[in-house]
């Protein structure tokens, strides 16, 4: 007869029933820091214990193979505010370059908070670590489980999205000085706040058309736009627009003393007529201001020539 195989039952048992609280943990913790240095890839020596930090006392304090200083965060419980508020205050007065948050149960919001971080941290490396143990027999065995942590598509993504901050903030600045300036020449304008996008627009009195300044990073330029919405009775009334306009073209741009862009955007809802100046763009800001003299200037000429047209549009 051959010998049955004897499987034992791993238990889960709450890290509660280890340690009765969080400072006895990180007692435990300061003494096996190894076994979560290994988790990480990394070769920790604990240095401290209830590192003050002002009123405040870090849980734990090591440090990696190359030097960097790591903060060690515990919490045997579901994660909160209050110890991401400790994490974020000992960071502020401590001189390190890791922190590591080690919860029983990590929650998902606090997950994508540590993700972001890692993407915009200001040269900081964070850990979302998860404790788990078990009990077979006697014999206790503890877990870390990694939720998050840096990585370089994370440091990409945080890259891309500064790039996208510092263009918001461009922009922004281009549309205050454009908008201060076309006051001195037009009122069309005079209600519009600057924003972050790459256009700022007004009514041109019939729903659905606009005049716009648009900005890019190679050119500037305006132009009249036709997107009237799904709500209207007949979903071709911008090609229907754009078309009625397109008759008077020669016309117009006699007139204008220049050519127009006439972009009916077959594949897309809306239209649009522009003028584009390719002599500077968001980036070149030493061009601005002859860049907003030419937008505001051609704003103006195209809205006189228009205005008439398009009170007669349905």
């Amino acid at each position: 007869m051959k010998n049955k195989i004897k499987i034992e039952k791993l238990e889960k048992i709450s890290p509660r029933d280890i340690w009765e609280t969080e400072p006895k943990f990180s007692d435990w913790l300061f003494d096996n820091i190894e076994t979560l240095g290994e988790k990480l890839n990394m070769r920790l020596t604990a240095t401290e214990r209830e590192k003050r930090a002002g009123d405040f006392k870090a849980d734990i304090i090591a440090e990696d193979e190359t030097g960097q200083k790591v903060l060690i965060e515990n919490q045997l419980s579901l994660t909160n505010h209050e110890h991401l508020g400790k994490i974020i205050t000992y960071l502020a007065n401590l001189d390190v370059k890791i922190a590591i948050w080690i919860s029983s149960n990590p929650r998902s919001e606090h997950e994508k908070v540590i993700d972001w971080l890692n993407e915009f941290g200001p040269g900081i490396s964070f850990y979302l670590v998860k404790v788990e143990t078990y009990k077979l027999k006697n014999i206790l065995t503890v877990i870390f489980n990694v939720i998050s942590e840096p990585t370089e598509e994370a440091k990409i993504i945080g890259e891309e999205k500064k790039e996208y901050a510092q263009t918001d903030i461009l922009r922004k600045d281009f549309w205050t000085k454009l908008l201060d300036k076309a006051r001195d020449k037009t009122k069309l304008h005079a209600n519009v706040s600057p924003n972050i996008w790459n256009w700022v627009g007004a009514g041109a009195g019939r729903a659905g058309i606009t005049y716009q300044y648009v900005i890019s990073n190679k050119y500037g330029g305006c132009e009249i736009y036709f997107d009237r919405g799904k709500e209207y009775a007949d979903p071709n009334i911008n090609k229907i627009r754009f078309d009625k306009l397109y008759r008077y073209k020669d016309k117009i741009e006699r007139i204008l003393g220049e050519k127009l862009s006439w972009e009916r955007l077959n594949n897309a809802r809306a239209s649009r007529i522009a003028i584009y100046f390719e002599d500077g763009g968001l980036r070149n800001k030493e061009k601005w201001d002859n860049l907003q003299d030419k937008m505001i200037n051609a704003m103006v000429r195209i809205e006189n020539v228009f205005k008439e047209y398009i009170q007669h549009l349905k």
